[in-house]
């Protein structure tokens, strides 16, 4: 129950985020607003565990997710045999990249919480 109110939490937030994109004519997209508004949202206990709980439902089937990008593969298979090593090219380098970005991040912030605990 507490996952189905996360859900309706979830497409509510994407929902008023839409609603802003389109209102305003802002140039970023709906859910990226939605995603902004769900960071105060979340910081009420009640709402977070609600949020939580229909993202552990959503982790726990996250192989589904992969089915709609196999079948597309399938379907547009010329298109892969076509330009398949261009596309394997691209999808590696892009993985190496988000890693790198994801590293060097990841080593920046935990270099300033380090510095943040040595001065308290």
């Amino acid at each position: 129950m507490n996952a189905l109110r996360g859900f309706a939490l979830l497409l509510l937030l994407q929902a008023c985020g839409e609603g802003l994109s389109r209102l305003l004519a802002l140039p970023i997209p709906g859910p990226v607003i939605g995603l902004l508004l769900l960071w105060p949202v979340v910081q009420w206990t009640p709402l977070r565990e609600a949020v939580a709980a229909a993202a552990q439902l959503l982790l726990n089937h996250l192989s589904l997710f992969f089915v709609p990008a196999g079948v597309g593969v399938i379907a547009h298979l010329d298109l892969v045999s076509a330009y398949g090593m261009r596309l394997l090219v691209v999808v590696v380098l892009s993985t190496w990249i988000g890693l790198a970005v994801t590293a060097l991040t990841l080593r920046t912030l935990l270099r300033r919480a380090d510095r943040e605990r040595g001065h308290e």
